[in-house]
């Protein structure tokens, strides 16, 4: 049987587009989304992914906190795109927002900000479906996308120089998780791994001195997993609240 010359363009045009078109998950997941209160309208600063006043801010506050999604801290700072469902109130492709706290609701999985949940309705719409509290949605996990950062590792503000080192990665781009953490013992040649302390924090307790080298496990969707390497990124006279540019970004 023969292969006709359009059905070898429309099959390499497939191809080509299949990694486009797998950047995101393919099906959307039927839920329930509410609201928080918030003076701001934005985020909140201490929600338990540990991200501060980056958990505020983020994607201009168009944050959430989410249950079921939050799985033990590794789901903080994932995107999803959000969408309503009420005719004639909701926009065609919602939002995306980011996780940056645990909630739980009225059968929800998403406890949006209040900017948030405006952005689900259509123009001048938005009190009409503040109106609602709950109402039903649409979501899939979407890459994040933060063009003009890399992936920034801050020194948590409870850490206690020099014996107690605690880390939260911000600006965290693609799909993959960020499921291990080690820093490099150079006494014992080796790696030491960091405990996961609640959301998005990682911590040591005497950490070693000097500059610090650390790498960190990658797991994607479909669970393969990578090693990223970064030199140096921790100076020897790391500070609270302090952040360290590590001059790379997922995009996987």
């Amino acid at each position: 049987m023969g292969f006709s010359l359009s059905h070898y363009s429309c099959f390499l045009c497939v191809i080509m587009l299949l990694p486009l078109l797998c950047k995101c998950q393919d099906t959307f997941t039927y839920s329930r989304a509410t609201y928080y209160g918030s003076p701001d309208c934005l985020g909140t600063p201490t929600g338990a992914c540990g991200f501060g006043e980056y958990g505020r801010n983020v994607n201009g506050g168009k944050v959430g906190a989410v249950s079921r999604l939050y799985r033990n801290g590794t789901g903080c700072g994932a995107c999803y795109q959000v969408r309503c469902k009420i005719p004639n109130l909701c926009t065609e492709d919602g939002l995306r927002v980011v996780v940056t706290d645990h909630g739980e609701g009225d059968h929800t999985d998403f406890i949006l900000s209040p900017r948030g949940f405006s952005m689900l309705a259509l123009p001048n719409m938005a009190a009409d479906l503040f109106a609602y509290g709950v109402v039903g949605i649409e979501y899939r996990r979407v890459p994040c996308q933060y063009p003009n950062s890399n992936l920034l590792f801050k020194v948590h503000e409870h850490s206690r120089f020099p014996d107690y080192l605690a880390l939260v990665m911000l600006y965290q781009a693609g799909l993959s998780d960020i499921t291990a953490v080690e820093i490099w013992q150079e006494d014992c040649q080796e790696w030491k791994g960091m405990r996961k302390s609640y959301g998005a924090v990682w911590d040591m307790a005497n950490p070693p001195k000097g500059g610090l080298n650390l790498r960190f496990q990658v797991t994607g969707r479909g669970g393969g997993q990578k090693w990223v390497l970064l030199r140096d990124l921790i100076p020897a006279d790391w500070k609270p609240g302090f952040s360290y540019d590590s001059a790379f970004q997922l995009d996987d």
